[in-house]
């Protein structure tokens, strides 16, 4: 079986340096036979050379066997969307924390991610750094940094960075779209509350796609990201997230029919932190999301 991978590149450089330097763990040997047997495309053309030359944002696509060293990421439902010398973006399945805890430290995006890349880069340096998480029950995309440098270039541009993520909530908000402005604080039982004094500010903007039944369906865009924000908003709006038990949605066979949070990470863009050029990914909502709305039923 055959895949294809993307890389974006993010400074000059020849073809074949770059080849056998990703993460793929490729000899020379092995990246001039995918040459060879024009197994790699730059900007989507087949006929290059060995000495092509790149420039950031060029994008080469590889088109190789799938590697044994896939199994854990299939395992666990994690999958890379884009990966170069910087940057990893993954999709995070729901139920998978996305770094270590007290009680979990193995089972992770983080931890799988790291195992994966030190085995193909076969080296037990190779390692990710955290930019920013979702919460366990959360799916979607987030990134990784793959040098402390370009980690602490996102996360110094971080207001710059545009997150989205769609929501399936119970009931219809009374607005088709608006701005939630709260000042939320932590609790010892990790419970997010909203409080009048204190706390951290926290902004999310809303609109209303869909709406079917006792359920609609919410494109949100965080100007801030606290813990728990979209949730913890949403219910003090009146309408909590569907299959949100701890903040106060209804739990059972027909108001939680999808038997999981209803939020999804579905876009994020921002500048590559070394070559500066822009980045968009977008993840579609899951089927088990999407039942939840009838898609004929548009707002």
């Amino acid at each position: 079986m055959t895949i294809e991978r993307q890389f974006q590149v993010s400074c000059r450089c020849e073809l074949l340096p770059y080849l056998t330097g990703l993460p793929l763990g490729l000899s020379r040997k092995q990246a001039k036979d995918l040459l060879r047997f024009r197994a790699v495309t730059v900007k989507g053309k087949a006929t290059v050379r060995h000495d092509t030359e790149l420039a950031p944002g060029d994008v080469v696509t590889i088109a190789a066997r799938k590697q044994a060293s896939d199994a854990a990421l299939e395992r666990y439902g994690l999958t890379i969307v884009h990966l170069d010398d910087a940057v990893v973006v993954v999709e995070k399945p729901a139920g998978l924390l996305s770094m270590g805890s007290e009680r979990e430290k193995e089972k992770t995006a983080y931890r799988i991610l790291n195992t994966h890349l030190k085995a193909l880069m076969k080296t037990p340096a190779q390692q990710v750094f955290i930019v920013h998480r979702l919460d366990r029950e959360t799916s979607g995309l987030m990134m990784f940094a793959r040098t402390e440098s370009a980690q602490a270039a996102l996360q110094r541009d971080w207001k710059g960075v545009i997150k989205r993520y769609l929501a399936v909530v119970e009931g219809l908000p009374a607005d088709a779209q608006g701005t939630l402005k709260d000042r939320l604080l932590e609790g010892k039982s990790l419970m997010v509350h909203r409080v009048e004094e204190g706390g951290e500010l926290a902004i999310t903007h809303y609109r209303v796609l869909r709406a079917k039944g006792a359920r609609s369906l919410l494109e949100l865009t965080l100007e801030t990201g606290r813990r728990n924000q979209i949730r913890v908003q949403l219910a003090a709006l009146g309408h909590p997230v569907t299959g949100d038990r701890k903040y106060g949605a209804k739990i059972g066979p027909k108001t939680d029919p999808a038997r999981r949070l209803a939020l999804h990470a579905c876009e994020l863009k921002f500048r590559h932190p070394i070559s500066g050029v822009p980045m968009e990914f977008h993840s579609a909502l899951p089927a088990r999301l999407k039942a939840l709305i009838d898609a004929r039923a548009l707002r």
